[in-house]
């Protein structure tokens, strides 16, 4: 019966829009061709198509919202094939009794932790600068299908978060995060003493994430500000992240920019690799930004990251404009040693008709001192094409050369039509 349960909240809920006042939303269409290879001698083509869709109803306050997508295969399909996703499928109120709005469906979780999509209700108060949201649910089921999970108990989602910027110039946040989440049972070959294979059913027990959070920042509106962000795991009683940026304008158009980052492995309570030693790192950036005209700023930054007993560097340079930008990379240390070049650009033609774009980036890199340097190149070219404000067409082509993926060329083809309609209510 929960099958089809948003197939009934729709039917129930629909009436409640009819006539409706709005009807808006986006339909695309994309087409992906690649080449893949089973081993070095055999390979298939592949020529994917996904199409989109996200429709909204609304009615004065109150809107239906839905995102979902269709894919398949025209050349070879996969076992999966055809397949819908349901990303988002919910009803919404705004502004109820002047202060609050409720979400009810599938509908997106956002978060510094564990963000997606999920099943249940999201409620929202704003009164004197004050802004409280509270949520409750469960994970949706694998690759998004139209159904509620079978194990709502250990796939459960429940949080809140209270913010406010009652105080000039400050912004402060408290959160709370409880997530369970329970891999599906699967069969797979074992050995017995003897080392005869057997079929084994492996059963794992659901893990949790359990933080809780908060957040505090300052904007002089003068050229200073500052962002903090702190996450705190109740399940390993640690401090899993810890993050602090800003920018300061000693000069004008020239800033500078500050980065500090700690971070623990953020691991699931009672996955398998909570038994490994993961151990913090830190990571620190200094950099400078300056603005030459309203359409041309240069950047450079420098980096470190330490780890238990090694540390990492990094360089990079480059400028932005309105024309497109270029950005030089260096790695050194323990992550790896790498230089790395990258240009983009884009204009428009015509007001708008014809937008054509370029993407290139050259890498020289190697994992260990002892490794062969590898070389990566990689190539995008794109072209838009918008004839009319509601209809545009994008043809792009992927090519990738490494010494894993020689002469990788690849196409993508893509329509998006936007439409929005008011309708006449007597």
């Amino acid at each position: 019966m929960k099958k089809y349960l948003y197939t009934f909240l729709l039917l129930l809920l629909l009436p409640g829009f009819s006539p409706a006042q709005n009807i808006n939303g986006r339909i695309t269409s994309m087409f992906y061709g690649f080449q893949r290879y089973d081993n070095p001698g055999n390979s298939a083509k592949y020529i994917r198509n996904y199409d989109m869709a996200a429709l909204n109803v609304n009615k004065d306050n109150y809107s239906f919202r839905t995102l979902f997508n269709y894919e398949t295969d025209f050349s070879n399909q996969q076992a999966s094939d055809p397949r819908v996703r349901f990303y988002n499928l919910y009803f919404e109120g705004r502004n109820l009794f002047n202060v609050a709005t409720i979400k009810l469906g599938r509908q997106p979780i956002i978060n510094s932790i564990s963000g997606g999509v999920f099943d249940g209700a999201t409620v929202k108060v704003n009164y004197w600068d004050m802004h409280f949201t509270g949520y409750y649910g469960a994970n949706v089921p694998a690759y998004q299908k139209l159904d509620l999970i079978n194990d709502w108990s250990n796939n459960d989602i429940y949080g809140a978060k209270l913010t406010t910027s009652k105080l000039t110039n400050f912004f402060f946040g408290f959160s709370y995060l409880h997530k369970n989440y329970k891999p599906n049972n699967y069969t797979t070959v074992r050995l017995d003493s003897l080392y005869n294979p057997y079929f084994a059913t492996i059963k794992r027990e659901a893990s949790t994430f359990d933080f809780i959070s908060a957040e505090a920042g300052f904007d002089n509106q003068k050229g200073f500000s500052i962002d903090s962000r702190f996450n705190y795991d109740l399940k390993f009683v640690k401090t899993s992240l810890f993050e602090l940026q800003g920018r300061y304008e000693t000069i004008q158009n020239l800033g500078l920019l500050f980065y500090y980052n700690y971070r623990k492995p953020l691991l699931k309570y009672n996955t398998v690799l909570s038994v490994f030693d993961g151990q913090n790192s830190q990571e620190f950036e200094l950099g400078v930004d300056y603005r030459i005209s309203p359409t041309f700023t240069i950047l450079a930054k420098v980096g470190d990251v330490e780890y238990k007993d090694e540390t990492s560097q990094r360089i990079s340079f480059g400028c932005n404009t309105t024309y497109g930008s270029i950005f030089y990379r260096k790695n050194l240390g323990y992550a790896g040693e790498l230089d790395a070049i990258s240009i983009s650009t884009g204009y428009s033609f015509m007001q708008g008709l014809l937008t054509p774009s370029l993407g290139a980036a050259y890498t020289h890199y190697k994992l260990n001192p002892e490794d062969k340097t590898q070389n990566l190149a990689t190539f995008i070219v794109n072209l838009n094409l918008r004839p009319w404000r509601l209809l545009s067409f994008d043809l792009q082509g992927q090519f990738l050369n490494n010494p894993l993926y020689k002469q990788d060329f690849r196409f993508m083809f893509k329509i998006n039509y936007w439409f929005n309609t008011n309708l006449n209510v007597i």
